[in-house]
């Protein structure tokens, strides 16, 4: 699970034995205090006792891979700013902590423990911080752990300004989406347009494959981990009508990665479809075979499984003249790769290897594991559909959360790797901002590059280019 190590120090030395409460053994259906634990697992519990669980005392401190999994699940049933509160609240009034007269020893032991809660929280959930209910009860909070220690308002002062660079670099990014998306637009002069092509940007697939690396580590290093459970929202009967997520927008770095894999399987169709020569269209087609088997090499599954889903539309799939001029045999181990039948069993195999190589990696870019995306999803929408939020006592169901939060927590050690390829700017923004055919606009550039075969695809190229030359 995510870890923040910067206070560890201070827990050590103010006589804090994390695994004190950890280490008391949980009987097979052992309840405590509204938790309920089962093969010494915590299974279930009621949202009070769970905030409860989350909060340190004089002995006990949250195992990390609780605070993550709680921090992770509870926006379901409450939203941040309001278990900001109670966490607040908590930390002031059960360790007296508003009490001027309370013993200085007591408050040196708690305070590491409560900045530490925070800065786990700070660090793993930052978005969360973009309301301000959050930042004020943030700052009231650690001004009155940090009164009268200077040493505790540095590590204050710290967590805040790594906070606020977070949410300061997010602004930046989402600006530049939006300027981004606002430069790609479709093209439908597609028969009087000559736009530029890949090929005359950059005729490496080597290069190209390490420029879809840096966009792809980008946007992930952009997900928050909460959007992948704020994207399944779902009322249940005993959930409270209000939503329990912030006025922006939920999931909106996911959607844009989402976004991302679509574009660029339009962007491939687009540039295989675009050269009128069959000679030209062939050499596109080897060219992003070699760029896709270059990302397989990398580690970079989601742009693979882009490209080969850009080949495989059917305005380019029906280019038999074309295919047939290919060399396929790269092309085919590709598919094979990522083929989705028994639930993408060869995939999900070789992911599993990347992952392995990642953790014994020596070098930064043997680290890169960036996962079929759409498949991740999915993977988490099956596991949150499978199982009630709720067990029929109205207790939480955390074993749920658990695995949930482990699937998560793997997603979050991969979108820190930062990518060590050297940045290639005209490609970069090439990738990114090239215009791309609508799915229409790519049915006519493939009839006009070979010609409709039946009656059917004759009927349907006459509409396309009364629909779409009318609108020139």
């Amino acid at each position: 699970m995510p870890q923040t190590p910067l206070l560890t120090g201070l827990l050590v030395s103010s006589g804090y034995n994390k695994n004190l409460y950890q280490n008391q053994t949980k009987e097979e259906g052992y309840s405590n205090a509204g938790l309920y634990y089962h093969d010494n697992t915590l299974v279930s519990g009621s949202l009070e006792a769970l905030i409860h669980h989350l909060v340190p005392s004089m002995d006990y401190y949250p195992d990390m891979t609780y605070s993550f999994t709680f921090l992770l699940s509870s926006r379901l049933f409450i939203h941040p700013y309001e278990l900001m509160s109670k966490v607040c609240h908590l930390c002031v009034e059960q360790q007296r902590l508003s009490d001027p007269q309370a013993d200085k020893m007591r408050i040196r032991k708690m305070a590491p423990k409560i900045l530490q809660l925070l800065q786990e929280w700070t660090e793993t959930f930052p978005y969360d911080f973009r309301d301000e209910r959050m930042m004020r009860s943030l700052k009231e909070l650690t001004q009155r752990l940090a009164s009268g220690d200077e040493l505790y308002r540095k590590v204050v002062h710290q967590m805040i300004q790594v906070l606020i660079r977070k949410l300061t670099s997010l602004s930046h990014y989402e600006e530049a989406l939006v300027k981004i998306n606002a430069t790609a637009t479709d093209r439908l002069t597609v028969l009087k347009a000559k736009p530029q092509a890949m090929l005359s940007i950059c005729n490496d697939p080597f290069t190209v494959a390490q420029q879809l690396t840096h966009i792809e580590l980008e946007r992930l290093s952009y997900i928050g981990p909460e959007e992948f459970i704020q994207a399944f929202e779902k009322k249940g009967p005993l959930d409270n009508d209000k939503s329990c997520f912030s006025d922006h927008k939920k999931a909106s770095n996911l959607e844009a990665y989402v976004e991302w894999f679509n574009r660029l399987s339009f962007m491939v169709a687009t540039e295989i479809c675009m050269p009128v020569k069959k000679k030209q269209r062939v050499r596109v087609i080897e060219f992003f075979i070699d760029v896709a088997r270059e990302c397989f090499n990398i580690g970079n599954f989601n742009s693979l499984m882009a490209i080969i889903s850009g080949m495989n539309m059917s305005p380019v799939s029906r280019l038999k003249k074309t295919w047939s001029k290919v060399k396929t045999a790269k092309f085919d181990i590709l598919e094979h790769q990522m083929d989705p039948s028994s639930n993408f069993y060869n995939y999900r195999t070789a992911f599993r290897g990347a992952t392995q190589r990642s953790r014994t990696a020596n070098s930064t870019r043997e680290k890169i594991v960036i996962p079929f995306f759409s498949l991740l999803i999915k993977d988490i929408y099956f596991l949150n559909e499978g199982c009630s939020n709720r067990m029929q006592n109205g207790h939480i169901n955390f074993e749920k959360f658990w695995e949930m939060a482990k699937q998560v927590s793997e997603f979050m050690v991969w979108k820190k790797v930062e990518c060590p390829f050297e940045k290639d700017r005209k490609i970069l923004q090439y990738l990114l901002t090239a215009p791309v055919f609508s799915e229409d606009t790519l049915c006519l550039a493939s009839y006009d590059s070979e010609g409709p075969e039946n009656n059917m695809e004759k009927d349907r190229w006459k509409s396309l280019r009364s629909t779409l030359l009318s609108r020139v």
